[in-house]
């Protein structure tokens, strides 16, 4: 499996910061073309914080398109505002506290800040903390040739890792690995279903279980895009809404399933792959793009022991945890690239839902 881009350098630093930058930045809500390039101050520097020269950012349906439309369902905004969550860069300047990235790392961001230590993030569980703020929503995004960010939302990408790749999985493929971690965990023995694979993060994700061993199937409602998951070595790509989908599963994986990641919420989708799972398995949702009103058999839920489960976003030790695969060889898709400059268009692609993987700015 290969990108189908050629990836980007890193980009350089020098000793002396400018102190402005390029920005694409919006002033109001509205369709694309109120992202407007402008140039702003580099952002200071606090004394727990890196600056981080852009390689790239990603771009999310919710974090970037909804919040760019003003349907973003709880964030507010003081404009002018600049999005870019999941991105990845050349530490340029470090806070006075600093010392555990230096200047000239290439690293990734992680887009979830927590503002304090609670119960949810002592017990693991930050992802669910509301003590948290989002880069791109509630601070300064990566839209532009510089960010300013925590240091400990920083992770040093390992040799071999370009930006638009670091960038691109910088948040979803945290969320992938958070959702397995939720469910147990995933190895050789699993059996998964992963539901509209070719998403950004569903692709990453069952890219992610076929790292670590599981037997995948995969599903989306659209040919060309099962033929391009078939083209990336996928063995098992259905049709979810096919009634006889539950059979097919079990034909394909020996029976039922371990594990269904359903970040959709279409009902005939959702109900298709609750039938498909054994008893004792788990279905765990980080999306409800396609609906927020599900089916739920709760006689099948109690007699098989199945269990639901919502994984809002990553936390820190998935974040480890996906690092830690990167360093073993695992990789996602990115789609496309397009320079800042195009942002419009970029969005313009991936509201067309063109793609298969993720689609990258780079400055």
């Amino acid at each position: 499996m290969t990108d189908l881009i050629a990836e980007a350098p890193w980009p350089d630093v020098k000793a002396d910061v400018p102190s402005t930058m390029s920005a694409m930045v919006f002033r109001e809500f509205g369709e694309p073309e109120v992202l407007q390039m402008e140039t702003m101050p580099v952002p200071p520097v606090g004394p727990d914080d890196i600056l981080v020269k852009v390689g790239a950012v990603s771009i999310g349906r919710l974090l970037d398109l909804a919040a760019r439309s003003g349907k973003h369902p709880y964030a507010k905004f003081t404009f002018p505002h600049v999005l870019g969550a999941e991105h990845a860069g050349t530490v340029a300047a470090l806070g006075s506290d600093v010392n555990s990235v230096a200047v000239g790392d290439h690293v990734a961001i992680f887009n979830v800040v927590i503002l304090q230590e609670d119960e949810y993030t002592r017990s693991g569980r930050a992802d669910i903390s509301p003590n948290v703020e989002i880069i791109g929503t509630h601070r300064p995004g990566a839209y532009a040739e510089y960010s300013v960010v925590p240091a400990a939302n920083a992770s040093v990408v390992p040799d071999g890792v370009g930006p638009q790749q670091a960038a691109a999985l910088a948040s979803v493929g945290a969320v992938a690995a958070n959702q397995f971690a939720r469910v147990g965990g995933i190895d050789k023995d699993s059996r998964v279903i992963v539901q509209g694979a070719t998403s950004a993060l569903g692709l990453t994700t069952a890219l992610l279980a076929k790292h670590l061993g599981a037997q995948v199937v995969v599903t989306s409602r659209h040919e060309s895009k099962r033929e391009r998951l078939r083209e990336l070595g996928f063995d098992h790509v259905f049709d979810a809404t096919s009634p006889d989908f539950s059979e097919l599963v079990r034909a394909a994986l020996g029976g039922g399933a371990d594990v269904v990641v359903d970040n959709l919420g279409a009902p005939e989708v959702w109900e298709h792959g609750f039938d498909s799972l054994k008893p004792g398995g788990a279905i765990v949702s980080s999306g409800a793009f396609l609906g927020h009103t599900v089916p739920l058999n709760l006689l099948k839920l109690y007699s098989t022991g199945i269990r639901i489960i919502g994984v809002r976003t990553g936390c820190p030790e998935s974040v480890s945890s996906l690092w830690t695969e990167v360093g073993n060889g695992f990789r996602t898709v990115v789609d496309r690239s397009f320079s800042l400059k195009d942002a419009a268009e970029a969005h313009r692609y991936v509201e067309h839902g063109s793609n298969v993987g993720k689609v990258v700015l780079v400055p």
